[in-house]
């Protein structure tokens, strides 16, 4: 089980290119990777989804990408010599209107605003992919390793849930048989405070329980319940994805949870089902971060 919580961090180089790409996740119905990269960097973005798709299944990613290029050939300088052109022209013309010093040298033309643009060269599209795929499985490394600790804890917590859960219908299977026996019982009570010496009709006394009984019969939903219960315990234990399967499982759970509470008509048995349906809601609310 892994958690859709966690962050890693890859760093390559390679003859004087260095890229670091950092990944943080977080929960998400789906698989959803932001990145905003440099215009020279837009050759990796496909290699950068793909190498995060093929690790992972849900969550929300965000992807830095840090590049630094130091070799030589990293960057050229440009002189503009058409405005280099004008500015001696329009110095020379300065010269010969007003008799001043000529000192143009090339070291003083080059510090003139605009005649000179350091210009990045072309990068190597290949190598930036081949160094993306690297630094991203580098730190995808490090993401999954962090959901992996972080999934153990959570099916700790999860699996203690569904135990509480468990131990709750239990109570309810236990309390459910005598509901429809306490019911003839208070009814054949009442019947005698109100009719007194009147005879009852204990034919029709034991159509009422039947009926009474057939309406809060709760076997089926707790066979369901049961069910539920186990197919949760088994996702547990798989190694692929299963928090869209959890999800499903726990809303089966609760609306089983639901029906039993409606056929209840028994303190005692509600009480349980209040306290299952508490423990539900905290499975809920874990599961909304497994993978």
């Amino acid at each position: 089980m892994k958690s859709m919580t966690g962050y890693g961090k890859g760093v390559v180089s390679r003859e004087g290119r260095e890229l670091t790409v950092e990944l943080k996740s977080v929960n998400h119905r789906f698989l959803d990777v932001s990145m905003r990269l440099p215009r020279v960097l837009s050759c990796i973005e496909d290699t950068l989804r793909t190498t995060i798709a093929s690790r992972l299944s849900r969550g929300h990613v965000d992807v830095f990408v840090n590049y630094r290029n130091t070799r030589s050939d990293a960057k050229t300088v440009r002189v503009d010599e058409t405005l280099l052109s004008a500015y001696v022209a329009a110095a020379r013309t300065a010269n010969e209107a007003l008799n001043l010093r000529d000192d143009l040298t090339l070291s003083n033309v080059l510090r003139l605003p605009d005649v000179t643009e350091i210009v990045p060269s072309d990068e190597d599209a290949d190598e930036l992919i081949a160094l993306a795929k690297d630094a991203a499985e580098l730190a995808l490394d490090g993401l999954v390793e962090m959901r992996v600790a972080e999934g153990a804890r959570l099916k700790t917590a999860l699996l203690s849930g569904v135990n509480a859960m468990d131990a709750f219908r239990e109570e309810i299977l236990a309390r459910a048989p005598f509901v429809a026996e306490e019911y003839r019982k208070k009814l054949n009570e009442r019947i005698e405070a109100v009719l007194s010496d009147a005879e009852i009709d204990r034919a029709r006394l034991a159509t009422e329980v039947a009926l009474f009984a057939d309406r809060c019969c709760i076997d089926e939903e707790l066979v369901r319940l049961k069910s539920h219960i186990a197919q949760f315990r088994a996702y547990l234990e798989a190694s692929e994805p299963v928090g869209r399967n959890m999800d499903f499982i726990v809303q089966e759970m609760n609306r089983e949870c639901n029906t039993i509470g409606s056929k209840a008509n028994d303190a005692a048995l509600t009480k349980s089902v209040l306290a299952c349906k508490a423990e539900i809601e905290k499975l809920r609310e874990q599961i909304q971060n497994v993978e």
